[in-house]
């Protein structure tokens, strides 16, 4: 009785903990999707609110907005193909690594611009924007060679593998091949020809022997002129010798 209880105890205990494991999964799978959905709503504000200031104010105001988008368009764009090619090829997680290291650079750079966005000073706006610009331009532009030459690799990877270029030529020779075709040797002939006859020495000597004057056939002969076969001519010697013994007691 005391291990029925045990087990009993066991197994709800059991139950207990996997419910409480998986409550904690749920709770940090909803918790995940909720911040993932958070931060794609604040960044589709930011970069809307970015693209108006370029839009409408002038000056160093725009500008710092224009740098801005152009900064997260660009490390946005190259994270999206990495991760993307990454699938079927690893060897580009090393150039992820090196993305996430820009994209550090960016984030600083970014700050820097937010904050001279709320600087009143024009004096020190002008002074800082060429320097910040500059950064700006260089990380954008790593990002977009980043992402580029993961394109390019991912094109030369698809041509080494699908061999297009010894496809086609293969192709190329095959309907060729197919255009200029031959007919064979015996397909030469006309169709209402009789194919040619080449007898065998055998039938030639066979159809020269003529019949004899009983219309029997040259393989017949052989067999009659000796009597046929071996035990024929064993019977018909028996059956003289009766017809001897027979005669015998009559002449007598």
């Amino acid at each position: 009785m005391d291990v029925v209880v045990a087990l009993l105890a066991l197994f709800f205990v059991l139950c207990v903990a996997a419910g409480v494991v998986l409550t904690v999964k749920a709770t940090r799978a909803v918790k995940r999707g909720v911040e993932r959905t958070v931060a794609d709503t604040r960044r589709t504000v930011q970069e809307t609110t970015l693209r108006a200031r370029r839009a409408v104010q002038p000056g160093a105001a725009g500008d710092i907005a224009g740098l801005r988008l152009s900064l997260r368009n660009s490390i946005d764009a190259t994270r999206r193909e990495l991760e993307h090619a990454v699938q079927g090829d690893p060897g580009l997680r090393e150039s992820i690594g090196l993305l996430d290291r820009l994209h550090e650079y960016a984030r600083q750079v970014d700050g820097e611009l937010r904050h001279l966005e709320r600087e009143p000073d024009k004096s020190r706006v002008a002074e800082r924007l060429p320097e910040l610009r500059g950064r700006a331009e260089r990380i954008a532009q790593s990002a977009n060679s980043l992402r580029w030459a993961a394109q390019d690799r991912a094109r030369h990877t698809a041509e080494d593998e699908d061999g297009l270029d010894a496809l086609t030529t293969q192709i190329d020779l095959e309907t060729g091949a197919l255009r200029h075709w031959t007919p064979a040797a015996g397909q030469e002939t006309a169709p209402g020809a009789a194919p040619s006859e080449a007898p065998s020495e055998a039938s030639s000597g066979e159809k020269a022997r003529p019949a004899d004057s009983a219309g029997r056939s040259p393989k017949q002969q052989p067999a009659l002129s000796s009597g046929g076969t071996s035990e024929g001519q064993d019977a018909f010697q028996a059956l003289l010798s009766k017809i001897e013994k027979m005669r015998k007691p009559e002449s007598a």
